[in-house]
């Protein structure tokens, strides 16, 4: 009985879930048709776009394999320029080891040529000195014989006599042939000194500096020592004692312009230009007439001199000091415009030695511009490597060195050379300049520095 029931509930159950499948198997067979027609369409949309997707794909694996073709390429290039410039560094390495040997043989065969150079003229210095007192023995020798003549007319000369005039005449020429062969000697050295220097010039010029140095100095200026004594051209004046300056050897009756040999007093003998003018001979210390002479020059320059005496040129700080400490002297500035307006000025003027910095005092004689120096205050001499106290600045900014006070003034005639077309005052400024008491800033063609004794006639 309860197997009966058990089957009676559950059969309507099962008969309930089979109509329900039925149904619902109807209900999703029944739109079948419909349903599958779509997905059809569907797919073919989507192979559609997998297909597009698919070239695209290629199309964009083509793009990226040339890409990368490309950037190999461009690695292969730069690797091959990399290996070249490491090669090109390597020979510029070797290039430069070169040259820091010739620089270094260079500046050894350059002492070489200075110690020779003062060797020559101590040399030159004790050879005149000979000369000059194997002239004084020829004189008195020659005075003698000319007495011993008008005594005995009709005596001959006594062989003696003849032998000593003929070793005198001997030992002079034997002096004359050893001066030339030490002017040959020196002209030589002088063209090896301007051949060492021109050389110097085109390493500097070359623009190799040394990997390990920190840092160089921007001015491009290295102490060069030009000798400005010129035998060929020297007029040597024999007396008994050698001149002090140009006015003693016009006193001698020189009285042409030109190169002399002068010693002043606790000095050596050195060559200086005698400037013969209106019945007197000023000793010239400063010329500057073309631009060919480098005035930027270092501190040791300036106190030993540089440049041509026929030429452009410092005659320099010690020589000057050794002239002037002699006595009272008068300094004359000579200028001249690029409209060929010539102007002058006459100081008398104090100079001090190096521990002052060579200070200059002045005061004003004559002259038909206004002072072209300050007067009256202690002018200082400064350069780009040795600025005195209170002038750090005034040889940079102006180039060239010069007598400074405690403000950096607008005249200086060591300057750099300028042409006429130098028209703005910062260029007009760094060369050759006077200015003017309305202001006016005046560019200089030509400059002449000289002294004289005061006790000697005035040029005007």
């Amino acid at each position: 009985m309860y197997l009966i029931k058990l089957i009676l509930f559950i059969a309507p159950l099962v008969i309930s879930s089979r109509i329900d499948q039925d149904y619902s198997t109807f209900d999703s067979i029944a739109p079948q048709p419909k349903s599958r027609f779509a997905m059809l369409d569907d797919v073919k949309i989507l192979a559609n776009g997998l297909l597009q997707l698919g070239h695209g794909l290629k199309d964009f694996v083509h793009k990226t394999k040339g890409q990368i073709n490309d950037i190999f390429q461009k690695l292969n290039i730069f690797d091959q320029s990399f290996y070249d410039l490491s090669l090109q560094t390597n020979e510029i390495k070797e290039e430069e080891k070169k040259l820091r040997k010739t620089t270094s043989k260079l500046q050894v065969k350059n002492e070489e040529v200075k110690n020779m150079s003062l060797e020559l003229n101590s040399k030159l210095e004790n050879i005149l000195e000979e000369k000059i007192l194997l002239q004084q023995k020829v004189r008195y020798l020659e005075e003698q014989l000319t007495n011993l003549i008008k005594n005995q007319p009709e005596i001959q000369e006594h062989p003696e006599v003849t032998s000593l005039k003929t070793f005198v005449e001997q030992q002079d020429n034997s002096i004359k042939d050893l001066l030339q062969t030490v002017e040959e000697q020196y002209r030589q050295l002088n063209q090896q000194h301007s051949q060492i220097k021109e050389i110097e010039n085109q390493l500097r010029r070359s623009g190799i500096q040394e990997s390990t140095e920190n840092s160089l100095s921007s001015k491009p200026r290295a102490p060069r020592t030009t000798l400005s004594l010129h035998l060929n051209e020297t007029k040597n004046i024999v007396h008994d004692d050698m001149p002090a300056d140009c006015t003693a050897i016009y006193n001698k009756g020189e009285h042409t312009s030109g190169i002399y040999s002068i010693r002043p007093s606790d000095s050596q003998f050195f060559n200086v230009y005698c400037d013969v003018k209106s019945g007197n001979s000023w000793t010239l210390i400063q010329h500057r007439i073309d631009g060919s002479q480098n005035f930027n020059e270092t501190w040791e320059n300036y106190r030993y001199g540089f440049g041509r005496l026929d030429g452009e040129f410092w005659l320099g700080l010690e020589k000057i000091y050794s002239i002037v400490k002699q006595s009272n002297y008068i300094l004359r500035i000579e200028l001249e415009d690029w409209k060929d307006t010539k102007h002058y000025s006459e100081y008398s003027f104090h100079l001090g030695n190096h521990e002052t910095n060579y200070k200059l005092h002045l005061i004003e004689i004559t002259g038909n511009v206004p002072s072209i120096l300050q007067e009256n205050k202690d002018l200082v001499f400064s350069t780009w490597d040795h600025k005195a106290k209170g002038h750090f600045n005034c040889p940079e900014s102006y180039s060239g060195g010069w007598w400074w006070h405690d403000v950096c003034e607008e005249n200086n005639l060591n300057g750099k050379y300028n042409k006429p077309r130098a028209k703005t005052k910062p260029e007009r400024r760094r060369g050759i300049c006077w200015k003017s008491q309305n202001g006016r800033l005046y560019s200089i063609k030509s400059t002449k520095m000289l002294i004289r004794p005061t006790d000697s006639k005035s040029s005007e």
